[in-house]
């Protein structure tokens, strides 16, 4: 029997996400535990006139190629992945995730290799394509989450097929807002954090590249950043997380960064000189995703939240900085959280995570569940 949840999450990735069309060429890219929703993805392709091609993967096999990389073998890689995408008109990627610290003893040295080797190769989809990234509800997904699999089903499944459409309206005053916004502070528990996003584009996230989705995206002037932030939700990287991270700037630079594994979160910020530096900062606004489960597709859009990103910037919203890593960090300003207030240019716009301005309540949570 079919799950209707699924058939509508496929629909929305095809018609909304990657407005796929007759005759284009469909990536669908997914762990081999996504097989339901990959089969429902060609099924609907097909359906569509489009032509659906599939590339599967295992998080234990790509353990064992991962912690013995080398350059020539990822070089090797990186041609074929290319020419792939090359090929084709959209990319679908399903994430299984069964275990968050699979990846954990892959050395360092193997992440840094490889980000560095496959990185055209992502930059090339991503500015590229039509592309559009999401989760598939897992056990170990599940647990993460703290809630029990048929539980997070239900979660996965309504946060993933909220209305996007609604939600593209209502963030449009924001971009407007901030594209022509120079001064932004964000003040709350630990945190006096400034810094310019003079001219840099402002970019909606509302079902496109990922899902589930509810954020909006610039970048900090590279070197305007000064002040410092303490994130109040877990910072995973690479199966390692992290707890209490806080980063103080000068400059635009981290020149202070500290956690419960200090060490080991200023080994990544030491991998190349832009990991110092901060590529993306963004707000979100999704309506049903309230709590950090320690995985940045939901994190990052939680209601109420913002999030600082170390390294990479995007080039939709490019402030020049350029690094391997790409690490967004979630700070949520709720009331239970213990609040706090975003300014730009001096005039408060939201305060203990809800939009204060008239023409931008309508990002807010109770607004965009009606």
């Amino acid at each position: 029997m079919r799950d209707e949840r699924i058939t509508k999450l496929a629909t929305i990735l095809l018609t909304h996400s990657v407005k796929i069309k007759k005759a284009e060429k469909v990536l669908i890219r997914g762990h081999l535990n996504t097989k339901p929703l990959i089969t429902e993805l060609i099924d609907q392709a097909y359906e569509l006139g489009a032509y659906p091609y599939v590339d599967l993967f295992d998080d234990e096999i790509n353990l064992h190629l991962a912690k013995n990389y080398k350059r020539d073998q990822l070089t090797a890689q990186a041609q074929w992945q290319m020419q792939i995408y090359q090929d084709v008109d959209a990319v679908i990627i399903i994430i299984g995730e069964e275990n968050d610290a699979e990846m954990v003893e892959v050395p360092k040295e193997m992440h840094r290799l490889r980000g560095e080797i496959m990185k055209p190769v992502s930059e090339f989809y991503v500015n590229n394509r039509k592309w559009v990234l999401l989760n598939y509800p897992t056990k170990g997904l599940a647990q993460k989450a703290g809630m029990s699999t048929r539980a997070f089903e239900d979660y996965l499944f309504k946060v993933c097929t909220v209305d996007y459409d609604k939600m593209a309206a209502a963030v449009s005053p924001l971009k407007q807002l901030m594209e022509k916004t120079d001064k932004v502070r964000i003040v709350s528990p630990g945190t006096d954090l400034q810094f310019s996003i003079k001219n840099i584009p402002a970019i909606p996230c509302t079902g496109e590249a990922n899902v589930p989705d509810g954020e909006i995206f610039t970048a900090p002037i590279k070197d305007s950043v000064n002040g410092t932030i303490l994130f109040n939700t877990p910072c995973p990287y690479h199966g390692t997380t992290f707890k209490n991270v806080k980063l103080t700037f000068e400059n635009g630079k981290i020149i202070e960064a500290t956690a419960d594994n200090t060490n080991k979160l200023n080994e990544i910020l030491d991998t190349d000189e832009g990991a110092r530096f901060i590529g993306e900062f963004a707000l979100g606004f999704h309506p049903y995703i309230e709590e950090p489960i320690g995985d940045i597709l939901f994190d990052e859009k939680i209601c109420g939240s913002l999030h600082f990103t170390p390294g990479e910037a995007y080039e939709e919203a490019d402030n020049g900085n350029k690094s391997a890593i790409h690490w967004d960090m979630v700070l949520i300003q709720r009331p239970e959280y213990g609040g706090g207030e975003i300014y730009f240019d001096d005039v408060l716009i939201r305060k203990d995570g809800e939009f204060v301005l008239a023409d931008l309540k309508g990002l807010n949570q109770e607004n965009l569940r009606k």
